[in-house]
This record gives structure tokens, sequence and C-alpha cells, in this order.
């Protein structure tokens, strides 16, 4: 999660081109290959702003955001709340 996968790895891996590929992962998910990680990460982070204490910033290293700003933009546009307020929600 934390890693930073590229699409051309992907591409590589997989033999296509970019397009190819990402037309292909689309068709397969219904999402493109970012909105899908993203996804993901979000979900990871979710678990850990449930279960654990660590801070905000570190659950946003720790799933691959490249910022605590970054990581409270998205996670705000999936859920509609910040990362803190979420995670007192979800222990009460």
């Amino acid at each position: 999660m934390a890693s930073d996968i590229g699409l051309d790895d992907l591409c590589r891996q997989a033999g296509v081109s970019r397009f190819h590929f990402a037309r292909m992962f689309k068709q397969s998910t219904g999402q493109t290959p970012h909105r899908w990680l993203t996804a993901r990460r979000i979900e990871a982070a979710k678990t850990l702003l449930r279960a654990t204490d660590k801070p905000v910033g570190t659950i946003a290293a720790d799933t691959g955001f490249a910022s605590q700003s970054h990581f409270g933009q998205s996670f705000r546009r999936a859920t509609g709340l910040t990362p803190s307020d979420w995670r007192r929600r979800a222990r009460h």
C-alpha cells in the first residue's frame, strides 16, 4: 500500500500499453487504476483509524498518500468526513 506503484511497471508486467491496460482495468473493475488504488488506500486507512491510535499523518504515510494534506482531501472526498472526525464516529 505504501509503496509507489507505477502504472508503467504494471503495464510492463502485463506486457501491454498504458492505454490498453487502463482500458482493460476499467472494464474489469469499473474504475481507473488510480481510483481503484485510492479506494483501497482509504479502506486500509479506515481500518487503521478504527483499530489504532496512530496519528493521522502516520496513517497517511502507511497507506501510501504523498502527504497528510493529500490524505485528508482524498479521505473527505470519499467519506464526507475528515480522518479525525471519521475516527471519532467509528469509535462511538
